[in-house]
């Protein structure tokens, strides 16, 4: 029967010597790379990984799958005997830890119980084994204290605070110096508070204590933070995660023996050399929760020069195997190394461009590897500002540089308060001694976080890589009260919650107050006011430069941008952009032009229409003459007016005010009276589905038709100025083929006329938006009188959706972010599945009718890195985005062209 309900699963069970590092969708990352390394013949603990398969099943049907037990049976059977020992027994008893692991690393947001098998006899037999009563004591604690906690749902801060009070008690300040007569009772403590708040004894069976603590990692897959983490990275929900069963390995049993964690390079900047932490006479959990300060990886050449060079082998193997950045756990048990975890390790977006092109320089991987080592999301956050460093500035203290950037903000202690204060619109720094996996939300909504205490291994550290989010840890000077919602400084001053303080992610510096900021080299690079060189700012310049020339020499998609002036069109040609995709006319008539525009709408008369398309006409000539200067030898697509007209209007409110108190005043008031019934007269319920885009040009003789002279007579008038423009009209909101026929022949008939009165033969190609669902589904039709189609996916997006973008983002899109509606905004990420599937169907129906139509998108998806490589897959010819995000659409679309020659190839 077993067979029939999982009939695609051979097994739920499988030994390290099985698997491998490619199995990470059924083992898990951690037991993946676990079983990787028993096959490279490295000191890894005996044990098995139970699969992500059994996970699923246990989480849908809320039961384990029915021969997990058996195969779990076995499978300890066979480790028991490789070991000598039983689980738990009495006299010597075989430990296991029992630890989560995701195909995606997720660190520190699932569960983990270490020392599974002690009970109040075993704990005897350990002690004994060991001779060393203290350690035996020291590990049945911290299992209690993670089994209450992570199986039986305790309040982890309730055993938190007896350890403080032994440790008050005895005079102390850290664990290390409670002896095994004050372990022993803080044993009878735990296992009080877990009968009161569990409502049930410690378990004393250890096969009991492993199969709980087995459904509890699968249970912390769906936690609260697992979700928010999940929802941060974009992971997927339903991949599940697998459990790994290992043999425990003591880093607590005396100054022989400690736990670390290892870089092969520096996660921070990507330097090689030696990087880590290390603690001596602890467990795992101590260096990464950053409960005690750990020393540096270097040191533990003087404290255990055998296992560190052997450490040092090991980390050179599993580079030049991973061909990346390892990170890698490890402990140390009298003398004896044990390696418990590599990963592909998480780094700064500085380290990932500075490590992608070192690789390739050793001849470790090739530049269409490399440029799958980055991204687009890294390379934005090399372009935020840096502080600068001629500012005068307070600084206060100085930890590590964990994670790098330059943020500011008000001092928060608590990731409640971040959250809240976030949602206000406030900019605030999580300050805490240490965080945990709870602290999730609130560094999600922090600009940057500060803690006291741990590394650039601790929790903190890690989780801000992931994220991007600038960090400073281990800033030891500072004295964090979080009860009290403060910290104090050096030299007695005291930073109260909501004071504004600096923190320098690069450097590890604590300013008060607000610390002004300059452009980042980057920027400065793009701008072509930086080139590479030596200093460490030029080196990562470097780096970028080689990503880009290498995803420039490989893209298929062109980058183009959305620009309305001379001025951005300028800047985004020296980002790269390769003409522009949108250039907004409605944005040049405002300002001084806004009364022209008010007496066109105003006109009772064609007479006086004429009048105001006659003065706005060398106006518009004029500011096309200047994009086209900017942008010469590139095209540049002109989309005609597109908002509704009451956006060029005074607000009603505002003017009925107006128009009364000039009532009550007895002054003239003709003008605004007439203002004010336009406005009413244009009023509508739901203006962005009104009149706008091509009905305006069909309701209001001349107004498409003056726009369209303005772009063919500055197009002519830079031809005879030896210019070469390449200007494309663009008719806004088209619904039927009907709408742009009628606009294409006159368009057509003015452009005759300009060629014939300046004699000059202009090339000027006429295409359409395609930003409605009917657009979509009859590109076909619409492709016979278009030239080029642009997604408009912004208003693509509203109107598939139903959603009014100004509106939705405020009101409901929290929530739906939070239930897991969404992965992400659909107006920040493409919906494949909806939005996607008409501007695939749209670009098959176009081609097929013309099959030399160009194609682009120009809504802000343009310059999302996920999007960008949907719009390669569908074959647009090129995207359109803001000049900041055109690094960002080179890079994207170079990484998109590899991956589609990797799958070819495969």
């Amino acid at each position: 029967m077993s067979e029939n309900k999982e009939p695609h699963v051979a097994k739920f069970v499988y030994d390290f010597t099985e698997g491998n590092k490619d199995l990470k969708d059924l083992l898990g990352g951690k037991g993946a790379n676990l079983a990787e390394m028993t096959n490279l013949g490295l000191p890894v603990p005996p044990g098995f990984t139970i699969t992500t398969e059994a996970c699923k099943v246990y989480l849908d049907s809320g039961e384990e799958p029915a021969p997990l037990r058996d195969e779990v049976s076995a499978h300890l059977d066979a480790l028991e005997q490789r070991m000598g020992k039983k689980l738990g027994q009495a006299d010597d008893p075989l430990l296991v830890s029992v630890r989560s692991g995701a195909k995606f690393s997720m660190p520190g947001m699932m569960d983990t119980v270490l020392n599974i098998g002690l009970s109040d006899k075993s704990v005897k037999g350990l002690a004994k084994q060991a001779g060393d009563e203290r350690f035996a004591w020291d590990s049945y604690r911290r299992l209690i204290q993670m089994f209450g906690k992570t199986v039986l749902g305790v309040d982890g801060d309730l055993f938190e605070e007896a350890l403080e009070k032994a440790k008050e008690a005895k005079g102390v300040q850290v664990d290390t110096e409670l002896d095994a007569a004050d372990l022993k009772k803080l044993v009878t403590a735990f296992k009080k508070t877990v009968k009161t708040e569990a409502g049930r004894d410690f378990p004393q069976d250890p096969r009991e204590q492993m199969d709980l603590a087995i459904h509890a990692v699968f249970d912390s897959w769906n936690t609260d933070r697992a979700k928010l983490y999940r929802r941060q990275e974009r992971i997927p929900g339903d991949l599940g995660t697998a459990v790994n069963v290992c043999s425990m390995v003591f880093g607590n049993l005396g100054p022989d023996s400690g736990t670390g964690v290892a870089f092969t390079r520096d996660p921070a900047s990507g330097h090689q050399g030696v990087y880590g932490d290390y603690l001596q006479n602890a467990q795992g959990e101590d260096v990464v929760a950053g409960i005690r300060n750990t020393v540096p990886l270097a040191e533990l050449e003087n404290i255990d020069k055998a296992s560190y060079d052997q450490l040092m082998q090991i980390m050179e193997t599993l580079e030049n195997h991973y061909k990346d950045l390892c990170d890698i756990e490890f402990t140390i048990e009298r003398g004896k190394l044990w390696m418990l975890q590599t990963r592909v390790g998480k780094r700064t977006a500085g380290a990932a461009f500075r490590i992608a092109t070192q690789l390739v320089d050793q001849g470790l991987i090739d530049e269409t590897e490399a440029l799958q080592r980055v991204n687009g999301a890294q390379l934005a956050q090399l372009m935020f500002p840096r502080f600068d460093e001629d500012a005068r500035a307070e600084q206060v203290g100085r930890g590590i540089a964990a994670s790098p950037g330059a943020a500011v903000g008000k001092a928060v202690f608590d990731s409640y308060t971040a959250v809240k204060w976030s949602r206000s619109g406030e900019k605030v720094i999580l300050v805490r001694r240490e965080t945990n996996p709870d602290d999730l939300d609130g560094m999600i909504a922090a600009e940057g976080i500060l803690t006291s205490r741990g590394g650039k291994t601790s929790h903190a550290a890690v989780v801000a890589r992931g994220m991007g989010k600038t960090c400073v840890c281990g800033a030891e000077e500072l004295e964090v009260d979080t009860k009290r919602r403060r910290m104090t400084v050096p030299g007695g001053h005291v930073v109260e919650e909501g004071d504004v303080i600096s923190i320098d992610g690069s450097s590890g510096k604590v300013y008060l107050g607000e610390v002004p900021v300059v452009p980042s080299p980057v920027v400065e690079y793009f701008e072509g006011r930086m080139h590479p060189g030596a200093d460490d700012a030029d080196e990562l310049v470097e780096a970028v430069h080689r990503m880009m020339a290498f995803a420039d020499r490989k893209r298929r998609l062109r980058v183009r941008a959305n620009a309305d002036n001379a001025e951005d069109a300028l800047r985004a040609r020296r980002f790269g952009a390769q003409g522009i995709g949108l250039c907004r006319t409605e944005h040049m008539f405002l300002g001084d032009r806004r009364e022209l525009v008010e007496r066109l709408i105003l006109a009772d008369t064609e007479t006086e229409r004429e009048e105001s398309l006659k003065q706005l006409l060398p106006l518009q000539k004029r500011d096309f003459i200047e994009l086209f200067e900017a942008m010469d030898g590139l095209p540049v697509t002109v989309r005609l007016l597109d908002p509704p007209l009451h956006e060029f209007l005074p607000d009603i409110t505002e003017l009925s005010v107006r128009v009364a108190l000039a009532e009550s005043r007895q002054e003239p008031h003709e003008n605004e009276l007439r203002l004010l019934q336009a406005v009413h007269r244009l009023h509508e319920q739901n203006p962005m589905l009104g009149l706008r885009g091509v009905r305006l040009g069909l309701v209001i003789p001349g107004l498409f038709t003056m726009q369209v002279r303005a772009i063919a007579e500055a197009a002519a008038e830079r031809k005879t100025a030896k210019g070469d423009p390449r200007a494309e009209i663009m008719i806004p909101l088209v619904g039927t083929v009907q709408e742009l026929e009628i606009v294409r022949d006159e368009a057509d008939q003015v452009i005759a006329e300009v060629e014939a009165a300046t004699g000059t033969k202009l090339k000027l190609a006429i295409g359409t938006m395609i930003e409605l669902p009917r657009a979509a589904l009859t590109a076909g039709q619409i492709a016979e009188a278009a030239e080029f189609f642009s997604f408009g996916t912004n208003d693509l997006t509203q109107t598939v959706w139903g959603f009014s973008r100004d509106d939705v983002e405020a009101s409901f899109f929290t929530a739906y972010l939070e239930k897991g509606i969404f992965g992400v905004s659909p107006f920040e990420t493409i919906d494949k599945d909806g939005v996607g599937s008409l501007v695939k169907s749209a670009v098959e129906a176009g081609r097929a009718t013309r099959p030399d139509l160009k194609l682009g998108v120009c809504g802000e998806h343009g310059g999302d890195p996920e999007s960008v490589h949907f719009f390669h897959e569908v074959g647009l010819d090129y995207v359109s985005c803001s000049p900041f995000r055109i690094p960002v659409a080179r890079l994207e679309a170079g990484r998109a062209a590899t991956q589609s020659e990797g799958s070819d190839h495969r």
